[in-house]
């Protein structure tokens, strides 16, 4: 694959997991009064999606290593476009957290096949830069996503939201049908077997400068996801924004996140991944405390909520791409592996978040502000700790 086409079918790839999470958000309190169900219960169509994700990578991507990336990612695809439209004839909450669950499979496997494809072609600086120019790409998916998602749910109800999905999934999977060409040039015979699939995972755990990377990324996304999961409910239900324009409000916080990936492209080759990572918790930070302070100071406006977004997300631009990168730079052979495990504990993180998030909505600002307050300053003080203990040049 020449570089181009192999950047657009990482991007496409990447940018299933955004749609899948962003595109049918200013359907969540709808979804809540057409199955006469709680905000709660009605996260659980997220949630859910969350723990499946994180789960299935532990196993997608040491079939990459044994397998192929190209089998496994058209297999992933099929899967999703399949529970794609399940998703959207579900006809009752339960079906649809099912579907949603074999959806989140599909999704995954198409993500972390996208990322050893990465680490399969670059050296890992380079591979930070690559990831950093996906991701600027990919944020055109929750920009875009939450404004054609609230059209959607006024014109034709939250079922058309799957559909889309589908439909983007047919597109990726006929691109990568056509173009993708197979990176993995080392195939492990022995990497699903359990025994050595334990010392693949062993192996991992054990090496210091993949959780030096591994967890600011985790808790990173764990920070954007308390936007992703409370926002719907405090800007539509609380502050009273009317459904077709939650879509552009969000758009407008996820345009931190794309300032953010320019911002990390920038200075990657100037300062370091490390650096770079240094600044986006900083910013993080900031973000996190300047909301809460503000909501404790009697500030309660949907510009409050979309400007600490914007903050939170700049910061997760920039220190996604450097967590990625880094965390999957000591393992040329277990790729695959590292990718999943990397994937599975940033979407256990997001589990936790978001039902923190749906678990202690009251009505008021007060219980978000205080959540991304909490995971900035984790993140932050994380970061550090880490550090600490010895992170790679």
């Amino acid at each position: 694959m020449t570089p181009t086409t192999l950047l657009w079918l990482v991007t496409g790839c990447l940018m299933l997991q955004p749609l899948s999470t962003d595109l049918y958000l200013a359907s969540l309190p709808n979804l809540a009064s057409d199955f006469a169900t709680t905000p709660a219960a009605v996260q659980q169509t997220l949630s859910l999606f969350v723990f499946g994700f994180g789960t299935a990578q532990l196993i997608s991507g040491p079939l990459s290593d044994r397998f192929g990336r190209r089998p496994v990612l058209i297999g992933g695809l099929s899967v999703y476009l399949v529970s794609g439209l399940a998703c959207a004839l579900a006809s009752s909450l339960d079906l649809l957290v099912a579907a949603r669950f074999a959806q989140a499979i599909g999704c995954c496997t198409a993500v972390v096949v996208a990322r050893a494809i990465i680490r399969d072609a670059y050296a890992p600086a380079e591979g930070a830069r690559v990831l950093a120019k996906a991701s600027s790409l990919l944020a055109l998916a929750p920009i875009l996503g939450p404004i054609l998602g609230g059209y959607l749910q006024v014109s034709f109800g939250w079922r058309a939201a799957f559909v889309a999905l589908a439909l983007a999934g047919l597109a990726v999977w006929i691109a990568a049908w056509r173009s993708m060409k197979e990176s993995n040039s080392q195939l492990n015979p022995q990497a699903m077997r359990p025994g050595s699939l334990g010392r693949t995972y062993l192996d991992v755990v054990r090496t210091s400068a993949f959780w030096a990377y591994a967890l600011p990324g985790a808790i990173s996304y764990a920070s954007i996801f308390v936007f992703i999961s409370g926002t719907p409910f405090v800007l539509i239900r609380v502050l009273g924004v009317a459904t077709e324009y939650y879509g552009y409000l969000f758009a407008f916080g996820v345009c931190g996140y794309l300032s953010g990936t320019l911002i990390c492209r920038r200075l990657l080759s100037r300062i370091g991944v490390d650096r770079v990572l240094t600044l986006g918790t900083t910013i993080g930070l900031i973000g996190g405390l300047g909301f809460l302070g503000l909501v404790l100071a009697g500030v309660s406006h949907w510009t409050l909520v979309v400007a600490a977004q914007f903050v939170v997300m700049t910061a997760h631009g920039i220190n996604f791409p450097c967590a990625q990168s880094g965390s999957l730079a000591p393992f040329a052979q277990q790729a695959g592996a590292a990718a999943g495990l990397f994937g599975c504990l940033t979407m256990y993180a997001a589990l936790l978040a978001g039902t923190w998030v749906g678990s202690s909505h009251d009505g008021t600002l007060l219980p978000l502000a205080s959540i991304s307050a909490t995971v900035a300053v984790i993140l932050f003080a994380g970061t550090r700790l880490m550090a600490r203990h010895g992170t790679p040049a």
